[in-house]
Parts: structure tokens; C-alpha cells; sequence
């Protein structure tokens, strides 16, 4: 099976209930999981997921057969790990065009 984009997108704002409010006011959104490490925003085919911190951008989710195996190549490629947590467990890549993506398995 080859690798797939996920239906999670993620954000980061300094006042994660400040940027789901934008979403629900402005977008017609519903906040759908109140978790303050991780405010969800569940769509119909997207997932809006907002975590406390300073932006990075979108998130996009891809899903490989072995994390460590992309993590590997895609950094011998000229990628960037913009964050590695083992313990979530989540690593987020930066490819040379800009995009960044969370790897998981």
C-alpha cells in the first residue's frame, strides 16, 4: 500500500480557543472536542485540529508504512524535522517546497 494523505489538518495559535472561535464565528464551524492541548474542529471530510504554541503553518497528516524509515530518507532529501516527539508520537517534517506534514504510521 502506498502512503496517504490523512484527513487532519493542524494549527498552532498562542490562544487556541481565540483561533476556534474564528473558525465557528466567521466559517460556521463547530468546535467538537474542548481538549486544551488540542481543540478539534471535525468536519465532513477535514479535521481542524488547533494546539497551543507559535504557528508553524498548516499540518498536513501522511501516513507511511515506517515513521523512522521516511524520517530517514526525507531528511537525506533535504527535509527538516521541525518537531520530533516521540512520546505523542509525532515527528513534523518541512520539505524543500515548504509543506509540512506530521508523519505517522
Amino acid at each position: 500500500m502506498s502512503n496517504a494523505f490523512g484527513t487532519d489538518i493542524l494549527i498552532q495559535a498562542e490562544d487556541p480557543i481565540e483561533a476556534a472561535n474564528f473558525y465557528v464565528k466567521e466559517l460556521g464551524f463547530k468546535i467538537t472536542d474542548k481538549n486544551p492541548k488540542m481543540i478539534g474542529i471535525h468536519g465532513e471530510n477535514i479535521n481542524l485540529f488547533i494546539e497551543p504554541g507559535p504557528a508553524l503553518g498548516p499540518v498536513l497528516e501522511v501516513t507511511v508504512k515506517s515513521v523512522s524509515d521516511a524520517k530517514a530518507n526525507l531528511t537525506k532529501k533535504g527535509c527538516k524535522i521541525i518537531k520530533d516527539e516521540p512520546q505523542v508520537p509525532r515527528v513534523y517534517v518541512r520539505d524543500p517546497y515548504g509543506l509540512i506534514y506530521n508523519l505517522t504510521e
